[in-house]
């Protein structure tokens, strides 16, 4: 993945790609449901595999339509009503540089410099602990 070519420490760790209609914990459960599903998942079976309620589901599901992630599709089985949902071909591009941008997070923080020893942090003087 390539690096934006912003300096060293400038905006380093902002994460503009972090969208935050993705970004919120059910609605990532919700799209990673239905990204492995690209004919679509039934609301009963979504609402079980994230454990949300009724009205919680339809709340996230109204704001992933509005933003033009997901459709929602209503109909019968037999005399049964049915609602399944699915992504958008537009909200499954969104999803994928979202996870890009995640796997930057996970990345970055991999990164970072190792601790050789339980030494404790020594501070600089004149520093101490607040």
């Amino acid at each position: 993945m390539a690096r934006r070519s912003k300096g060293q420490d400038e905006g380093q760790y902002s994460y503009e790609g972090l969208d935050r209609v993705l970004h919120e914990k059910a609605r990532l459960g919700i799209l990673t449901a239905l990204v492995t599903q690209p004919k679509g998942v039934y609301f009963t079976d979504l609402k079980s595999q994230c454990s949300l309620t009724d009205g919680n589901l339809s709340r996230h599901l109204q704001v992933l339509h509005e933003a033009g992630i997901i459709e929602i599709w209503k109909g019968h089985e037999g005399k049964r009503p049915q609602t399944l949902v699915r992504m958008t071909d537009e909200g499954r591009s969104e999803f994928v540089e979202y996870l890009a941008e995640l796997q930057r997070v996970i990345e970055d923080a991999r990164e970072r410099p190792r601790r050789t020893s339980n030494k404790r942090f020594d501070a600089p003087p004149g520093f101490m602990p607040a």
